[in-house]
């Protein structure tokens, strides 16, 4: 379940990232560079090349094969990489929980493909990783991905001051969780 690819609308699919997609990242978090200004760290120029991302992307997966994230994206019908999610800082034991983080490429936001993916990296953390709860965290004023957040049945637990270094500042982050069952831990 968790490495299969599934589709979500308009003709994009959710699929495990993988080396090959380090051109193509490149590509479109090049194009979504400003839009996404607001809502990221300040990036050195080499992060926005294919060596960037093939690094970038060699870390996700080795962090994957360890258990400790899980990295996809959104794929167009060309296969290009319109958008990701990650699964971070996965925890077992009595927490069973994960850090999510999402984008989409400028070209493709308010379709509903993050919302969609959302919902499908849930299910996929209850039912493929046994995960009881995923938390994610927005700056305060990015009422777009906290749309995103609620339609996918994340509740907001509170603001966590200074949370993140983002665009060059300390911003304040709304934090949001989503419980996906409350049954023991799996394994």
């Amino acid at each position: 379940m968790i490495n299969d690819t599934h589709p979500l609308v308009a003709g994009v699919r959710l699929r495990p990232a993988t080396p090959g997609d380090a051109e193509s990242f490149a590509e479109t978090l090049t194009r979504s560079r400003a839009y996404m200004r607001r809502w990221e760290p300040v990036r050195p120029e080499a992060f926005y090349t294919p060596q960037g991302q093939a690094q970038r992307l060699s870390g996700l997966l080795a962090d994957r094969d360890a258990g400790r994230a899980m990295p996809w994206v959104l794929a167009d019908e060309e296969d290009r990489v319109v958008g990701a999610m990650t699964l971070a800082s996965i925890e077992r034991g009595p927490f069973r929980n994960a850090r999510l983080g999402y984008w989409v490429d400028v070209d493709r936001a308010g379709q509903g493909l993050a919302t969609a993916a959302v919902g499908q990296v849930c299910e996929m953390a209850r039912d493929g990783l046994g995960l009881h709860r995923i938390e994610a965290g927005t700056v305060v004023d990015n009422t777009a991905s906290q749309r995103v957040l609620a339609k996918a049945g994340f509740e907001l637990i509170g603001t966590a001051p200074r949370y993140l270094h983002i665009n060059g500042a300390w911003q304040d982050h709304r934090m949001f969780q989503r419980i996906l069952h409350d049954g023991p831990p799996q394994r």
